[in-house]
């Protein structure tokens, strides 16, 4: 079996901060990238990684069959549909792009693998804002999302249940999982699997869609809501490695 490829989309973002002092006014910026813990999980597995932030992937994302088809499992982390359904050329010019949600769509049906990580900007997100629910990627997902803001702010800590221990993508893990700090909510579809649950929500659900594989994480793989326990978990990578090789599906 050759090496498996995956597009890690997301997890990047700019500050804009104001500071006041008296009479003055100025401002400083910064820019941010949380896809490390992810990665040196995958890369630790042998699984090729290609990395797109945010405003890479709003003009370099995949626009053909073709491009998408050279990745094996693609993964969405706190990006939102704007940047996906926007190209900057449609915006700025007018100009016809293909749709890059109906392209994400097409490559689960035809076999790929599609993992959604929560956030603030996943799945619906903080007011409503990451906005994938209607949208194409939905459909692909084993999960229906809510149509406001979906997430569930536990700044006290919330530990997660196993309830399906023997799924291929826990199989592995054997130790206690360390708590989060907030999560997504969602429900997951009739015909998926639900492996993990946070109270009475769906917490890590997978599924098929068409001849390819699905899974909706609801939480996050870097902090705040992943806490430091959890990106320095002992089986953290374990958990990324095989879920990502069980939606790859032996592509």
């Amino acid at each position: 079996m050759g090496t498996i490829s995956a597009l890690l989309v997301g997890e990047s973002w700019q500050t804009i901060e104001f500071h006041v002092k008296g009479f003055d006014l100025f401002s400083s910026s910064s820019y941010t990238e949380a896809i490390d813990y992810l990665q040196a999980a995958l890369t630790s597995d042998g699984i090729d990684t290609t990395y797109q932030p945010c405003h890479v992937a709003a003009s370099s994302f995949p626009e053909t069959a073709a491009e998408l088809g050279e990745y094996d499992v693609v993964v969405l982390s706190d990006i939102g549909y704007n940047t996906l359904a926007i190209p900057p050329e449609t915006f700025g010019d007018g100009a016809r792009r293909p749709d890059r949600l109906r392209l994400i769509d097409e490559f689960v049906r035809d076999g790929g693998g599609l993992l959604m990580i929560g956030g603030y900007l996943s799945f619906q997100g903080i007011n409503g804002r990451a906005n994938y629910a209607g949208t194409p990627v939905e459909d692909a997902l084993p999960v229906a999302m809510q149509r406001t803001d979906d997430r569930v702010e536990r700044s006290d800590g919330v530990y997660p249940e196993v309830v399906d221990p023997d799924h291929p993508v826990l199989a592995n893990i054997r130790d206690d999982w360390p708590d989060f700090l907030g999560y997504n909510r969602f429900e997951a579809d009739d015909d998926a699997r639900e492996l993990v649950r946070i109270e009475e929500d769906p917490f890590l659900v997978v599924g098929d869609h068409g001849s390819g594989r699905s899974a909706a994480f609801a939480s996050d793989c870097a902090p705040h809501w992943g806490p430091m326990e959890f990106v320095e978990w002992e089986s953290y990578p374990t958990l990324w490695a095989d879920l990502v090789r069980w939606l790859a599906n032996d592509r």
